[in-house]
């Protein structure tokens, strides 16, 4: 199958558009929510709260005996804000850090839910079979209803977010300033980890629990490569959470044996990749350029310099002087390569058996550097 035909699928083929649709859905919630837990620092915060949605899977079918999506998402609802409780009580009356309260909300819960899972399992009652999908997700098995849930719900997380943008927008960046302005830090706080846990019980189905979190830090940590400014990277972040699902979900119908939530988090991992690599001011790739490209500015200014040095010792300040001259001064390695510049430039041009001298502009030039030298230094 070549990339036309994998892309028509999105049209022709009913399977592939819904997957593409519901998996397209979930990124850009989780891409928007996720981008304030990554500008809060509470990346950790996904994490938990997904792996505390299991034991809600298990507890929502155990009770009703029903494994209709809708009742096993708001099971995973429920213990998702228990969770959410337990960790709030947790940081707020003992000395126990955030870190470490995440830590003890994801293990204890993803511990009850595996616990209940194994229980379930060697239960004679065959209607569980398939709940333990909940663990890495099933997105292939995503129906019509339950994308228009996850777009339904969804959209109320991100209509919530429009409203009261502002005050979230305060609330990552400086909670304390929102506090002497009589905001309700503590009820904005947990309502926004709240609509981080719907995000994440909208992707139960998808991605499951354990790769949820890639979900919800990814898209924000590649988004925060390429921008500054909030609101470009909260649009960004529902793109690159779209792109993921989307290419997850092609890659995915290639052939038998890919499953879709794992390729999911791949496609979304790709893409962090690319951006700390290639995201211009902070990418890697980027940065590298940028000291190679000042460090060879700082050579040729000093060879320039070095120049301009030796000739303000003769009557003539644009005589020549030997190549083996700059090298004892300045050193030989990339001597070369910055006279070569210079000449570029026009800076400087060069005479008979490799002697180089200042022109009149390159003269003009080391003057200005040097009063620029001598100020910075009398500062």
């Amino acid at each position: 199958m070549n990339w036309w035909d994998l892309l028509t699928s999105l049209v022709t083929d009913h399977t592939v558009r819904t997957v593409a649709l519901g998996t397209a859905t979930l990124g850009a919630v989780s891409g928007v929510l996720g981008a304030f837990a990554v500008l809060r620092r509470q990346s950790l915060l996904g994490d938990a709260l997904s792996h505390a949605a299991l034991p809600g899977v298990a507890l929502a079918y155990m009770l009703t005996g029903a494994k209709t999506p809708l009742v096993l998402m708001l099971g995973a609802g429920l213990t998702g804000f228990l969770a959410i409780g337990l960790f709030f009580i947790i940081t707020r009356n003992t000395r126990i850090k955030e870190d470490a309260s995440l830590g003890i909300v994801l293990s204890s819960f993803f511990g009850v839910g595996l616990l209940l899972l194994t229980f379930l399992q060697r239960n004679p009652d065959a209607r569980q079979a398939g709940l333990n999908t909940f663990l890495f997700g099933q997105a292939a098995a995503l129906l019509t209803r339950d994308v228009v849930t996850m777009a339904v719900f969804g959209g109320l997380a991100l209509l919530v977010v429009a409203l009261l943008w502002k005050e979230f927008k305060l609330l990552s960046f400086d909670k304390d300033f929102g506090s002497s302005l009589g905001l309700p830090t503590r009820g904005l706080d947990l309502l926004l980890t709240s609509l981080l846990v719907v995000a994440i019980v909208l992707g139960l189905q998808a991605v499951g629990v354990v790769l949820m979190s890639a979900m919800i830090v990814a898209p924000g940590a590649a988004a925060r490569q390429w921008t500054d400014d909030l609101a470009r990277m909260a649009l960004l972040s529902a793109f690159f959470g779209a792109l993921a699902g989307v290419s997850g979900a092609l890659i995915s119908s290639l052939g038998s044996g890919l499953s879709t939530g794992p390729v999911i988090v791949l496609c979304a991992s790709a893409i962090v990749l690319f951006s700390l690599l290639l995201a211009p001011n902070r990418g890697l790739a980027w940065n590298a350029w940028r000291n190679w490209r000042n460090r060879n500015r700082l050579r040729t200014e000093a060879v320039l310099l070095d120049l301009y040095r030796m000739s303000a010792q003769h009557s003539d300040p644009t005589e020549p002087h030997p190549v083996s001259a700059l090298a004892a001064v300045t050193g030989a390695a990339a001597l070369r390569r910055s006279l070569q510049t210079l000449q570029t430039r026009g800076l400087v041009r060069p005479g008979q058996n490799n002697w180089w001298a200042l022109t009149t502009q390159g003269l003009a030039e080391a003057q200005r550097m040097e009063a620029a030298l001598a100020h910075k230094e009398a500062q």
